[in-house]
């Protein structure tokens, strides 16, 4: 046919264009790809993977208290990541990704085709590699030369490493909300779980977090990332990586998710803070990125029990002195329902306090509440689980503290694990335990919560020591010649005018009775404060001040005026228990530490404490004799005296310590020990005030030191030290004592001594009592 040239020839024209641009469209390619892939990076930031790792604090039995870092990470071999959490991410994000070579051409045919019948972009088609080249050489910035790398960087990545290498490195590095970098930090993170303990339902929930890790957090929107877990779940299904049973059983599954990021195994996170401040000093460069490991001192079973036993104190004082009203108030004006997401949202804001946990009232009568409690569930209490708040139901309550709808209230569980109405306490305290042995911090509360107040009570909260700093005044008269036999006058006794320089000082006991001549041991276990001016007053102050130094003491804040005698210098919890350390170990003083050692990424010791063990001669500040009359003493406190109820309590003979309460019952202490561990725990407000009347530190403080003391010593046997040489025992029973051997000859007899140094100018009408 004439016309079939001119028919070819139309044809192939087009044909040759097409041609022609595919060909200039390759040459272009491998241009592109001569000149951009030897500029690609090195892959060595792969094949050579360290990532940013936190610094860790632990227990010294290996039980994680805190991490300090931009990144919450915790790298995991692909070995040790289960087969249900790679199942959950293939689904979500690259179900192909063992069968393509970095780039998911069918992926991306689907994903086109879905945008295009949606009517807009709906879908995208990255794949694992893409991820891990954009996560680890890249921004996120979407241009076609950041898609053009993107691409050649995933095909280098295919070519240098194994798709299991690749996938770990994912794994690892993919962010994931809270801080958390990889999948074993989310697990932790957001269930409390290891990685290999996780559900499916679990594993669905972290694997839909890549996609946008703020959108779909479930600590900030637990509905989306509902959805976006049930999505997982379905592709799961499809892909058939679970059965029917297990779909429909994951469904249905209750998530627990965690809602305060600091909770690890055991609560410590004053010594957490301590131990971050000591590594930042000592490795001041990439201390948060380089792994460092921090070892403590801490057990962790006595840790536990310190502060347990430290918040229980503080809420019984709390609940002995009433319920103060409602915490704040919320808006609910625009409440569409009680079910509203904005409630959630709203409590997000307030934060927990262990385990006083914030909610809504959503109904108030004098007979029932009706509350939203954070994290999503709706309480009704009624009878005993409003009793501590009766009087703010009343209609007559203060508007401004009065339970009504709206209110935000504190709830606890009860012994039964029933909710009640509780408060957030304002007192604060604190607790430390050591090993007088060597000076080790088995334990240590520095406050109700860190999170309400980072301020530690034990190393940085100066307060009056009130009766609990007796012994070493008393522990001084023994070098002057007194003996726990020796009797003295507990009458009053007025302190003129011209010794005071300012105006007459007429001190008290703290029940106000007086009982006449006794016996030092008797006056000490009894807490008499007028035998201890009189002590003071025969050794004189200067020669106190200088000696209670020996304990660790700062002499300039006890001046020597005869109000030392009751406690009116200033100390801290962790002077107390170090300066407790040296009777309980027989004369030795011992400094306290509370990291063992630090070790680098590599678990290689790089820091180590060096700690002087107590028996070491240049340790020794008092005579053994000395140390041990003050321990035959003290026990006798714990038997007979202030603090009997610890030895009925804890059933055990071989307590010591002493109890201490400051005028108007501003500070409660008590301090003791048993001979393998002494502890101090402390009672006030932080803005110094009354805590009430009979809130002494039997009252208030000593329950605290009971509840750890339980613990500490479960398995330790009952011990008292041996008597030294150079003492001569008398007498049997209760009345068995001892005396210095060169003093046996002695009148055991001591009435007023010497006047002692002039009090101070200032007015001490209202020196501690106790």
């Amino acid at each position: 046919m004439p016309n079939q040239p001119l028919l070819a020839r139309i044809l192939l024209y087009p044909l040759l264009f097409v041609a022609g641009l595919v060909a200039v469209a390759v040459a272009l390619g491998f241009i592109v790809l001569a000149l951009a892939y030897p500029n690609l990076p090195s892959l060595e930031l792969l094949t050579d993977y360290r990532p940013k790792i936190p610094l860790r604090v632990y227990t010294a039995d290996g039980y994680l208290i805190g991490e300090f870092g931009e990144e919450r990470r915790a790298v995991i071999s692909i070995q040790d990541v289960p087969n249900v959490m790679k199942q959950a991410i293939l689904a979500a994000e690259d179900d192909r990704f063992y069968q393509h070579g970095g780039i998911d051409y069918l992926g991306v045919v689907r994903a086109v085709a879905a945008n295009v019948a949606g009517g807009g972009k709906r879908q995208g088609a990255s794949t694992i590699t893409q991820q891990v080249a954009r996560n680890f050489f890249l921004t996120g910035e979407k241009t076609y030369t950041r898609k053009l790398y993107e691409a050649l960087l995933s095909f280098k990545i295919e070519n240098n490493l194994s798709k299991d290498e690749i996938l770990e490195l994912y794994v690892n590095q993919i962010f994931l909300g809270q801080r958390a970098y990889g999948f074993a930090a989310a697990a932790q993170i957001y269930f409390g779980k290891a990685l290999k303990d996780i559900s499916i339902a679990e594993a669905a929930m972290l694997a839909g977090l890549p996609k946008a890790p703020s959108a779909y957090n479930p600590i900030v929107n637990p509905k989306r990332a509902r959805q976006r877990q049930q999505y997982v779940l379905r592709r799961m299904h499809e892909l058939r990586y679970i059965t029917d049973a297990q779909y429909e059983a994951a469904l249905k599954e209750p998530l627990v998710v965690k809602r305060e990021l600091a909770d690890y195994a055991v609560h410590a996170e004053y010594v957490a803070e301590m131990a971050r401040q000591l590594a930042a000093e000592r490795f001041p460069e990439d201390i948060y990125s380089r792994g460092l490991k921090v070892y403590t001192t801490l057990i962790k079973a006595e840790q536990e029990a310190a502060y347990l036993s430290l918040r229980k104190g503080v809420m019984d004082y709390d609940r002995r002195h009433g319920y103060r009203g409602a915490e704040s108030y919320l808006d609910l004006k625009n409440l569409k329902s009680d079910q509203d997401e904005a409630i959630d949202e709203a409590l997000q804001d307030i934060a927990d306090a262990g385990d006083l946990v914030p909610a809504l009232v959503l109904a108030a009568d004098p007979k029932q509440l009706r509350v939203y409690r954070k994290g999503g569930e709706t309480l009704a209490l009624s009878g005993d689980a409003i009793k501590f708040a009766a009087r703010m139901l009343d209609e007559k309550a203060p508007p401004n503290k009065r339970i009504t709808r709206g209110a935000i209230i504190r709830l606890l569980k009860d012994d039964k694990g029933n909710w009640t109405i509780s408060q957030l306490p304002e007192v604060e305290s604190a607790f430390v335990a050591i090993d007088p042995r060597d000076g080790s911090i088995r334990a240590l509360v520095g406050g109700f919560d860190f999170n309400r107040n980072k301020f530690n009570h034990v190393t940085q909260a100066w307060r009056q020591p009130g009766s609990s700093f007796k012994p070493f005044i008393y522990s001084a008269s023994l070098e002057k010649g007194y003996s726990p036999t020796s009797v003295i006058a507990d009458e009053p006794i007025v302190i003129p005018a011209s010794q005071t320089g300012s105006q007459a000082w007429e001190p008290h006991n703290y029940d106000g009775k007086y009982e006449g001549p006794m016996k030092m041991r008797t006056a000490l276990a009894k807490s008499k404060n007028m035998v201890s001016i009189r002590i003071l007053q025969s050794i004189g102050t200067h020669y106190a001040q200088d000696y209670a130094s020996r304990f660790g003491f700062d002499a300039d804040k006890h001046p020597p005026y005869l109000t030392m005698a009751l406690g009116a210098g200033s100390v801290t919890p962790w002077q107390m228990v170090t300066a407790y350390s040296v009777f309980a170990n027989g004369g030795y003083r011992v400094t306290p530490y509370v990291v063992r050692d630090i070790r680098d990424d590599r678990n290689q010791v790089v820091a180590q404490a060096a700690p002087q063990p107590a028996g070491v001669d240049g340790t020794r500040v008092i005579d053994p004799r000395n140390a041990f009359l003050m321990d035959n003493m003290l026990r006798d406190v714990t038997l007979y005296g202030t603090a009997a109820k610890a030895s009925v309590a804890l059933k055990r003979q071989d307590l010591a310590g002493k109890t201490g309460t400051t005028n108007e019952y501003v500070d409660a202490w008590f301090c003791g020990y048993q001979m393998t561990v002494a502890g101090c725990a402390w009672v006030g407000f932080d803005q110094p005030k009354k805590l009430g009347d009979k809130e002494t530190g039997g009252a208030a403080a000593l329950p605290m030191w009971i509840g750890y003391m339980s613990r500490a010593l479960k398995d330790v046997p009952m011990q008292v030290p041996a008597a030294p040489e150079g003492l001569v025992a008398f007498g049997s029973g209760r009345d068995r004592s001892y005396i210095y051997a060169e003093n046996a000859g002695r009148e055991e007899s001591q009435e007023d001594g010497p006047a002692g140094d002039a009090l101070p100018a200032p007015d001490l009408s209202k020196p501690p009592t106790d």
